[in-house]
């Protein structure tokens, strides 16, 4: 299976401090983001955070998020009519942390979810339920009735959850079952999710507009536009239209020819229902991360303006929009430290065993060429490692052999002590835990630095805790340790 992105090769931090500046379309500098990162790899095995006590930590660039929020509210500003209604809404599931959600909202992003759980992380952020959106092609009545009782956006799968939808909707006040009399009117957005049968990019798995694609309504199936189009005539209260095409793997023009498709069907909409019913459109997420460099492309400013250039009509401020970012908001900054507990070789090749493994890199390992990772090296300090490269593996705790973080890479040798940095990592990796060999979830801190913050004019390092390094305790609390006879009485 091709990759969505090969990494480069020489993947040292010294090497690349250097970095490079964000591609056309504006953003932060790669080497901005590298510079803090080298600097809290420093400061965390300083402070103690990262040791033979704490052989593995994840790091959380806050500066770096911040940035990236910035330029995806400038980007859709810029080709978005003034007063048009905007959500950005983060996907809940790429990075699932109450104190990242709390971040993002106070920086005016709202909240994507897809489960209970998603749902419950997002409110305890304080994300309100005007911001929050609900998508999910499986929701139970409860999880549906719970979002129409508190105001959230509803995005309907299918026509079964449709119909479930109506139940739900006659029963509130003004509906058949409820009082007053009038007609229904949910506090909930609601819309139906269509899949435009685009095709798929280089990542089966995540090519969500497929023709057999799980998700949405077939709109090039038999009668499905219009069943679709008779949906919304009956029901006047569906004011919203979704797809997502995007994902890793998708080219850019995949992703418009979705929306673009989405669009029209919006129009040919309103204009048979013979009024302005969609008033807001859901196009998604799903903007490709580059795993290869430290360079950020594509940009939101390169989306934004391929999408005004494709779908103009998108932006001229009929309708409202909602988008649902998530990977590209934080993969970047994300990093995983792990020690090299020990050094070897097998069959003439260096092996790295390291801390870091298939527990929070469960695609890479099981799926290197769909997902490969850059590693970074830093010595016993946390400082960038110097020499010539060596190609070596750098290796997991799991048993199994093919918990490799990376395979014959070209990295300054890593020896006893050294540091393995897994790049790019913020999002669907150290928040995923796979308790493989009933490993422990890493700490997680965010940071934040400090031009001049150590005394002596140099940098000086905040970090904030995020998550608590699992204990033992909570494993065995976690794998029912408080009923260990349960099953010997049966």
């Amino acid at each position: 299976m091709p990759s969505a992105a090969a990494p480069s090769g020489g993947a040292s931090a010294g090497g690349a401090r250097s970095g490079e500046l964000s591609s056309a379309g504006g953003g932060e500098s790669g080497s901005a983001r590298v510079a803090r990162r080298d600097d809290a790899v420093r400061a965390a095995v300083e402070h103690g955070l990262l040791g033979p006590e704490a052989p593995i930590i994840a790091l959380l660039d806050v500066p770096g998020i911040k940035a990236s929020v910035a330029e995806l509210r400038a980007a859709f500003d810029a080709v978005t009519a003034p007063g048009t209604p905007v959500l950005h809404a983060f996907a809940v599931k790429a990075t699932p942390l109450v104190p990242v959600l709390r971040l993002l909202h106070e920086h005016g992003i709202g909240a994507e979810v897809a489960s209970p759980g998603e749902l419950a992380l997002a409110r305890a952020a304080g994300v309100p339920p005007s911001e929050t959106v609900l998508d999910s092609p499986a929701k139970t009545i409860a999880e549906l009735r719970e979002a129409l009782a508190l105001g959230i956006a509803v995005n309907a799968d299918n026509p079964q959850e449709l119909d479930r939808i109506d139940g739900l909707v006659g029963d509130l006040p003004g509906g058949p079952n409820g009082a007053p009399a009038g007609p229904p009117h949910p506090r909930s957005p609601i819309g139906i999710r269509v899949n435009p049968q685009v095709g798929g990019g280089s990542i089966e798995a995540l090519s969500t507009a497929t023709a057999t694609s799980k998700f949405g309504v077939a709109l090039r199936d038999e009668g499905a536009r219009e069943w679709i189009v008779q949906a919304y005539a009956d029901r006047p209260w569906l004011t919203r239209l979704h797809a997502h095409t995007g994902s890793q793997g998708i080219p850019l023009s995949l992703m418009a020819r979705g929306i673009a498709e989405t669009y029209a069907l919006a129009e040919e909409i309103n204009r048979r229902v013979g009024r302005r019913q969609i008033d807001t459109l859901d196009i998604g997420g799903g903007l490709p991360v580059n795993f290869g460099s430290d360079v950020t492309t594509p940009t939101y400013a390169q989306y934004a303006r391929l999408l005004a250039e494709a779908v103009p009509g998108l932006f001229d401020g009929r309708y409202g929009l909602v988008t649902e970012f998530g990977r590209s908001l934080l993969a970047k900054h994300g990093t995983v430290v792990a020690r090299v507990e020990y050094a070897k070789s097998a069959g003439g090749r260096p092996v790295a065993v390291t801390h870091a493994g298939v527990q929070i890199a469960t695609r890479t390992v099981y799926a290197p060429g769909s997902w490969p990772l850059r590693i970074a090296a830093y010595d016993a300090l946390g400082r960038p490692k110097a020499g010539p490269d060596v190609v070596q593996d750098i290796a997991g705790p799991a048993c199994f052999a093919g918990d490799l973080l990376a395979e014959g890479r070209a990295l300054p040798l890593l020896e006893q002590g050294d540091y393995a940095a897994a790049l790019d990592t913020g999002a669907y990796y150290f928040a995923h835990h796979y308790a493989y060999n009933s490993l422990a979830r890493p700490g997680v801190y965010g940071f934040a630095s400090v031009e001049g913050g150590n005394g002596n004019g140099g940098t000086d390092v905040r970090f904030a805790v995020v998550r608590e390094p699992q204990g033992v305790e909570e494993i065995v609390a976690e794998s029912g340790g408080a009923r260990p006879t349960a099953l010997t009485a049966l």
